[in-house]
């Protein structure tokens, strides 16, 4: 049924259809709205079977969802930024003992600063915690996405992260078609989960495993992840046939069949890139875009072929590793290793920072004529950077650079335009 919702609204009511038995609540924006969502259903008696729990921290919802998952009850949580970085013991225990969640991230940047806008940081600090992560490009698809994940992390027994931009997609009011409980639960079959605590039979569950099995238990994880190279697509095949879209799997293509540059991304950012391109292709650009789905595992064979073809690629990262490059970058590159094809690395959107179609022209441009540097922040503000390099290089006693930036970014639009009086 198609619906105006928030994009919030449209990932609760679409995680109501899952059926959860067990949703663990403890609010952070973006997310909140989720969850506020989940807890008017469950109080007024949609969900069947289904227990909302307030928790006292993020720390406390992971850990409800640990235990509720491992008794034998589909659980659902949801988080944001600093509150993922509180619940990563328990994000890294969830994934360990192979316990089928899942939660929605609401992308947000990490502090400090503090930061309550949009980036990709928070869920791809996580990228090595055994979590299978999946990028929504708009609302549409996180609402199929969550449908999805829980089908993936069941037949796998892995919990699996459902990304999705905070306050861009999760706050964004968009027609969006929600299912109805019948398709559903024709694509969703009851939970059967693959280990269960039961009093009747005893055991331990994520007991002290020393050197003669750990490496094993980890390679059990890899194993499961190479598994899912064939879950996910599969997965997203019978979505197809079951609801009559497109939707997940590894990756979509955007008028790359004769690109010569190609853009790669993840998440909303790419509608924008979209529609640079188009513009661009009008002007006579072969370029194309590349929207990266699933995060993790990696899907080095899809990529590699999405790319195939391509004289130059631009990556567009929502992330930044400090001494390296940004994240899916370092991905990409892997996966173009011997192929001969140059790789951009474009650091966008940080803390909520707007990813332009101007920027993105621009960018695209440079790389066409060859002058686009190996890794480039993009709309980086070099005078803000400039005055505060000054400023540490004149005394040991420069104040805090964010605080200080942000006076001098103040004072900048403050000051009166030219030819203005003072």
């Amino acid at each position: 049924m198609l619906k105006q919702l928030e994009g919030s609204q449209g990932v609760a009511q679409a995680v109501a259809l899952c059926r959860p038995n067990v949703v663990c609540a403890y609010p952070i924006s973006p997310q909140t709205h989720i969850v506020e969502g989940l807890g008017r259903l469950v109080r007024a008696g949609k969900i069947q079977d289904c227990e909302f729990i307030n928790v006292e921290s993020e720390f406390g919802a992971m850990s409800v969802a640990i235990g509720a998952s491992a008794a034998g009850a589909r659980a659902y949580t949801a988080t944001a930024s600093q509150g993922l970085l509180f619940m990563v013991e328990a994000i890294y225990n969830a994934s360990g003992l192979g316990l089928p969640i899942v939660m929605t991230v609401a992308n947000r940047a990490i502090g400090a600063p503090i930061n309550i806008w949009n980036d990709q940081s928070d869920s791809l600090s996580q990228r090595d915690s055994g979590w299978i992560q999946l990028y929504a490009e708009s609302n549409q698809e996180a609402v199929d996405l969550h449908i999805q994940a829980f089908r993936i992390a069941e037949e796998l027994s892995l919990p699996v992260m459902v990304c999705m931009d905070g306050f861009v997609l999760t706050h964004a009011l968009e027609r969006m078609d929600i299912p109805d409980q019948e398709s559903v639960d024709r694509f969703l079959p009851p939970y059967e989960p693959r280990q269960v605590l039961d009093p009747d039979h005893p055991m331990s569950i994520g007991a002290m495993v020393g050197p003669e099995a750990f490496t094993e238990v980890r390679y059990l994880t890899q194993h499961r992840f190479t598994q899912a190279l064939d879950v996910i697509p599969r997965v997203a095949g019978e979505f197809r046939s079951i609801f009559g879209r497109d939707s997940g799997g590894f990756l979509s293509s955007y008028r790359c069949e004769d690109a010569d540059i190609r853009v790669i991304g993840m998440g909303s950012c790419i509608g924008t890139i979209k529609d640079a391109v188009d513009e661009l292709r009008d002007a006579g650009m072969k370029v194309g875009v590349v929207s990266l789905k699933s995060f993790r595992p990696f899907p080095y064979d899809a990529v590699r072929k999405a790319l195939e073809g391509a004289s130059r690629v631009v990556v567009i990262d929502r992330t930044v590793t400090p001494g390296s490059r940004g994240v899916l970058g370092m991905e990409v590159e892997s996966a173009l290793r011997g192929t001969g094809v140059r790789t951009n690395n474009v650091i966008a959107g940080l803390g909520g920072r707007a990813v332009t179609r101007s920027s993105i022209r621009g960018v695209l441009k440079s790389a066409e004529a060859g002058t686009l540097p190996e890794m480039y922040f993009m709309d980086l503000d070099r005078g803000l950077v400039e005055r505060q390099l000054a400023r540490e290089a004149r005394a040991r006693l420069s104040g805090p650079a964010a605080e200080e930036m942000l006076k001098d970014s103040a004072g900048r639009r403050n000051e009166p335009a030219q030819g203005e009086e003072a």
